[in-house]
């Protein structure tokens, strides 16, 4: 018990015990408890490549619970999530989430590359790619999506819209990864939303602002790459160090 005791967050040591007793009920032994909360979010790259194997509906509640516990301008609570597991949905919008990748995203890319020197740099950037376009070609392949959604009314979204939606997919990211699930934020299908909004059935006034793939990882959790924080904190105003 005494890992237990590096736990800073009750939500994460819930979803721990859970996860554990999820795993003694199968017969299966879980050999090390869910990182704290810290060691969560640093850890929590993309995971773009998933294993089709079915995630158990209580690991879904789990992270529906946690999309809803999130910050919400005024408490409205005016989202809604769609769990798509139908495999003619989620072609579908993989259709979409490809022709978007086709259009513009793969030929933006490909002009970056193009244009990087030899070397680390883009070997790096080329090895992203590859983890990109591989989740576009096998987006509809993810065991389960969540599509989340806000009804942002007659007047349509605006520049405040995803303050009341975003905070819930980052609490879904991370309960996925505190369950040992791999999962990744992904909103490129608004390239094409009215498209995407109408498979999913969205009434007017609702819309989709993010998707996410969720499984089990074919690779290993990591941690995120990130530039440093010296550059990008300022003081007071911009362009006044903050270190």
């Amino acid at each position: 018990m005494r890992t237990i005791n590096h736990y800073h967050s009750p939500f994460l040591l819930g979803l721990t015990l859970r996860a554990a007793l999820w795993c003694c009920q199968r017969g299966q032994v879980m050999t090390n408890l869910q990182p704290a909360l810290f060691d969560t979010m640093f850890n929590m790259r993309a995971m773009r490549r998933l294993k089709p194997d079915p995630v158990p509906a209580d690991m879904v509640e789990q992270i529906l619970r946690a999309g809803q516990a999130a910050p919400n301008g005024g408490n409205a609570q005016a989202w809604g999530f769609i769990v798509v597991e139908d495999p003619a949905i989620k072609k579908q919008i993989q259709t979409y989430y490809a022709k978007a990748y086709d259009e513009l995203v793969g030929p933006h890319y490909a002009s970056i590359i193009e244009n990087m020197d030899e070397g680390p740099d883009r070997d790096k950037f080329e090895r992203q790619v590859a983890a990109t376009k591989h989740l576009t070609d096998h987006y509809h392949e993810a065991p389960l999506m969540i599509v989340a959604c806000l009804n942002v009314g007659p007047n349509g979204a605006n520049g405040g819209s995803g303050a009341s939606i975003y905070p819930a997919v980052q609490n879904m990211l991370l309960a996925a990864r505190g369950l040992g699930l791999g999962a990744t934020l992904t909103s490129r299908h608004m390239i094409f939303g009215k498209d995407v909004d109408k498979i999913l059935g969205l009434p007017s006034g609702i819309m989709s602002f993010a998707i996410l793939p969720i499984g089990y990882a074919e690779g290993n959790f990591g941690p995120v790459g990130r530039g440093p924080l010296k550059d990008i904190v300022h003081k007071d105003q911009w362009g006044q160090g903050y270190f």
